[in-house]
């Protein structure tokens, strides 16, 4: 039993209470330190797109979601319906959920700058998906050869009609894109132009790539008697107003018409004899790299791409740009192969021994 006058002792109770302060300390460091505000974090990635309209863009969302997954990270996706002012808002909301990075589809090529804007200034870096977002402050641009996408499309459509008249649809002039293809187009046409083997009698701009719009111009053309021999429309969903419009004249299938996107109704229609081609775009392969690459950017790490840098007005921006294929009826086993669409899709309308897989 400890002794009371010790007890009453100041000296010894503060030496007492310096010995228990010491032991608390010592046991402290022996124990693990945890930090509970460096807990780590799952990326969050945004994906801000302009519409859900076409095919391709539900396989964009799938397959970037996929990939991101695999990565570790989270994928938090939102659609515009072609209506700019909403994308903005969803860029708020997107920076307000704390993503790390944003993939941005825009709808509007120029004014999607806006959007970009707002996320530079909350400190994240920014992708551009597919269609470049010009005068803005991009980390990456991520797409497919859109000029190549053009030069394939006429350069088919020019074997099968090497002369005679051409009627162009194009997609909207929001979208950058439409401008390269439009680039591919003349880079193969305008030889056969200067030699007056072919002759543009009409060209139309899309607004946000409608199939109705298509439908109304060459419904008025074949109603004001203009006479034409085939259609450069620039993706499948034109195309299909295209044939739509034809066909109730009985002339689907001998107007040729192009179109790209590989969309499984314009297979379809290839296989039936009523589109003449499509410019297939491996999008799992575009939607893989882009998610690989958004994870590196999350996490402050270097990227390299397979491209020199493009320029949108601003700034010269790091590039990834993946090569596209034109399909036809002799080649669209590819589409197959890759697992794109399913032959029994495709051939939906033959008996089971006229397919070609």
């Amino acid at each position: 039993m400890m002794d009371r006058k010790k007890l009453k002792n100041p000296l010894f109770l503060l030496a007492m209470l310096l010995l228990f302060m010491i032991s608390i300390v010592t046991y402290r460091r022996g124990l693990p330190v945890i930090n509970h505000n460096n807990k780590p974090s799952r990326v969050k990635v945004g994906l801000s797109m302009a519409t859900l309209q076409e095919e391709r863009w539900k396989r964009d969302q799938y397959y970037l979601k996929e990939k991101i997954t695999e990565c570790g990270g989270e994928l938090i996706s939102l659609s515009a319906n072609n209506d700019h002012n909403l994308q903005v808002k969803q860029v708020e909301y997107l920076i307000n959920k704390k993503v790390d990075v944003l993939i941005i589809i825009p709808q509007d090529l120029n004014r999607a700058a806006e959007a970009v804007e707002i996320a530079k200034k909350a400190g994240i870096k920014v992708i551009s998906y597919d269609r470049l977002i010009q005068n803005a402050d991009l980390d990456l641009y991520i797409s497919f050869d859109s000029i190549k996408v053009g030069e394939l499309m006429a350069k088919r459509l020019t074997e099968e009609v090497p002369s005679g008249r051409y009627v162009i649809v194009n997609g909207p002039r929001t979208d950058h894109n439409c401008y390269l293809i439009n680039q591919g187009y003349r880079n193969v046409l305008t030889p056969f132009l200067e030699k007056h083997k072919i002759e543009i009698v009409y060209e139309k701009w899309a607004e946000d790539w409608l199939p109705e719009k298509a439908y109304a111009t060459i419904s008025r053309l074949l109603l004001d008697n203009v006479d034409f021999d085939a259609v450069l429309a620039a993706n499948d969903g034109l195309a299909s107003g295209v044939i739509e419009a034809l066909s109730e004249w009985r002339l689907a299938g001998k107007i040729p018409v192009t179109g790209h996107d590989a969309d499984l109704s314009a297979c379809q229609r290839i296989i039936e004899g009523t589109q003449l081609m499509t410019v297939y775009k491996p999008i799992r392969k575009l939607a893989y790299r882009a998610g690989e690459l958004a994870m590196l950017l999350a996490k402050n790490q270097e990227i390299s791409t397979n491209s020199p840098a493009v320029y949108n007005g601003k700034n010269y921006i790091p590039a990834e740009i993946i090569t596209p294929i034109s399909i036809d009826q002799s080649n669209i086993n590819i589409i197959i192969e890759d697992e794109f669409h399913k032959p029994e899709d495709i051939y939906r309308n033959l008996p089971y021994d006229a397919r070609q897989f």
